[in-house]
């Protein structure tokens, strides 16, 4: 059997740095870790090529070449599936779609031939004997009634355990694609946020990899040459506190044993912080920076959406106290909660403006398929058509908020977080506050040719070139990493500014336009709201 995996694109996005990618001398930022990870699935007597569209064209001798096509991935992703799904339908081939997007939609790609719904560990044999019938019976024309895809379902009470996972077809990728690699540690989350869908895929048990089988897939990756960046893509890293204690000692030493090849990062829940053993652990282990859901200072917001864990600490505080362990914040944040007013726009301002986090994401609510939320809203008949994955226009429901007022108020939001101004700002917030790092680190493969491209690009050619030069000798005076670091935070504050300022703003601005037209032709009266409100002059 030979199977093409294709990824498909994932479109411009904040988290894509698409617009800065090229001055670190890649063209993606993540691994298909996922595609990946079931090809180590399947039998080695099949043969498997991978197509990254993010960063290659899918060809027509490779669908040619394949018997079969397997794609998948998150919903923002779904047009490009589709495309792939198409693709390879007009050349004759059958398409196995999986991801988290079918896993919760599975009508989300009626073209398809078998949809995989759930985690492939413990039904490799299903999914053989699916993918053998299907390319055994393939019809392009697919015309009489049994064109309906195969559905493979997950017995919804039971997750397969972790031992149960192979190491990652590594070998598969072209890693010069990318800026960084990718391992997973755990899936599953013991918190129940009403608008997250991580416990309707993996379930509410954070089910964790035996220790030596993360430390092979490390081995993998640095055998084959790999230094640099690994991102642990764990929804919750420390969701399962008792083994992840058992893993962070194996994984200092075996940084330190290799002069920490890997700075780490990753995912998890604010409590993080109630814990300084295991903050110091992580330090010791290579992790430099961790994302967290924040998601709102008003209590109101975090008490209805069930996000309870939020609510034991200060969340400022929180993030101090991560911060001056050694690890930088990446924060998550949403407005359009029910509770919300309008009010709510300049309390996320002034929240974020005081904390030491440059990357700080902003979102619009959405009601995800599968989440209390989506179910919820479905009962109060607030649902609207289902949702893409964008942000930048009105909400798959009906708000509580006026929603121009939404819209318009994110849009000043996102206005003032990403002008360069507030973005450095938030860097040097960062460099004072944070200690020295525990271990210094090998110039990666590279290094200087960055600094170089990021000093014609942004530091001479850029907007923002003052706040990039201030930025680099306040770094300057602290190490050689401090300075790597600010390097890396200029390229991604390149990306974040620009992002913002050529497709989000725009986007927002006509998409408030057309709300306003579509209110004028109703006869409704526009309000205090304009379409251009809180969108800065030329925007």
């Amino acid at each position: 059997m030979r199977v093409l995996l294709v990824q498909p694109r994932v479109p411009v996005t904040y988290w894509g740095f698409q617009y800065a990618i090229s001055i670190a001398g890649r063209a993606v930022n993540l691994p298909p870790l996922g595609l990946i990870t079931v090809a180590a699935l399947l039998p080695e007597s099949w043969s498997l090529r991978l197509v990254d569209l993010n960063g290659e064209s899918l060809d027509r001798a490779d669908l040619f070449w394949a018997d079969v096509v397997f794609t998948g991935g998150m919903r923002v992703q779904a047009e490009s599936m589709r495309e792939v799904v198409t693709q390879a339908r007009a050349a004759g081939r059958p398409v196995v779609v999986g991801g988290s997007a079918v896993s919760t939609d599975p009508d989300l790609m009626p073209d398809a031939d078998v949809v995989f719904m759930g985690e492939a560990e413990g039904r490799e044999r299903e999914l053989v004997d699916a993918v053998e019938d299907v390319v055994c019976r393939y019809s392009p024309s697919r015309t009489d009634a049994s064109t309906e895809p195969v559905r493979l379902m997950p017995n919804p009470d039971q997750y397969p355990s972790m031992e149960k996972a192979s190491v990652p077809r590594f070998d598969l990728l072209k890693r010069d694609l990318y800026i960084s690699m990718a391992v997973q540690y755990s899936r599953g989350c013991p918190f129940s946020c009403e608008f997250c869908d991580v416990v309707s895929i993996f379930g509410s048990r954070s089910r964790v990899k035996p220790v030596e089988r993360v430390l092979a897939e490390l081995d993998d990756l640095y055998e084959a040459g790999y230094r640099g960046t690994l991102f642990f893509v764990d929804d919750n890293f420390i969701g399962n506190r008792k083994e992840v204690r058992k893993l962070l000692p194996k994984l200092a030493a075996w940084q330190k044993k290799r002069n920490y090849p890997f700075e780490l990062y990753t995912e998890a829940s604010v409590d993080l912080a109630s814990d300084e053993e295991l903050m110091e652990e992580m330090v010791w282990s290579g992790f430099t920076s961790v994302f967290l859901g924040i998601e709102t200072p008003s209590t109101a917001a975090l008490e209805s959406a069930g996000k309870r864990q939020n609510l034991k600490l200060d969340l400022a505080v929180a993030v101090e106290r991560i911060t001056q362990q050694g690890m930088e914040v990446m924060g998550g944040f949403i407005v359009g909660f029910d509770s919300d007013r309008p009010e709510v726009f300049k309390l996320q301002r002034e929240f974020i403006g005081s904390l030491p986090m440059p990357l700080a994401m902003v979102g619009i609510l959405t009601a995800m398929p599968g989440t209390p939320l989506w179910r919820r809203l479905g009962k109060e008949g607030r649902l609207r058509d289902s949702q893409t994955g964008d942000q930048f226009c009105r909400p798959n429901f009906k708000p509580r908020m006026d929603e121009r007022a939404l819209l318009s108020g994110y849009a000043a939001l996102m206005s003032d977080l990403y002008s360069p101004i507030s973005y450095y700002e938030r860097c040097h917030a960062y460099l004072e506050r944070t200690p020295p790092p525990v271990a210094a680190r090998t110039v990666r493969p590279g290094g200087y040719k960055v600094l170089l491209r990021s000093m014609w690009r942004i530091g001479l050619l850029g907007q923002a070139r003052r706040y990039y030069w201030r930025l680099l000798f306040a770094a300057i005076r602290r190490g050689r990493t401090s300075l790597s670091w600010a390097v890396g935070k200029a390229i991604q504050g390149e990306h974040f500014i620009r992002y913002t300022r050529q497709e989000v703003l725009p986007r927002l601005r006509q998409e408030m336009e057309r709300m306003a037209r579509e209110a004028s032709a109703k006869g409704v009266a526009p309000g205090h709201v304009s379409a251009r409100a809180g969108l800065p002059p030329g925007e």
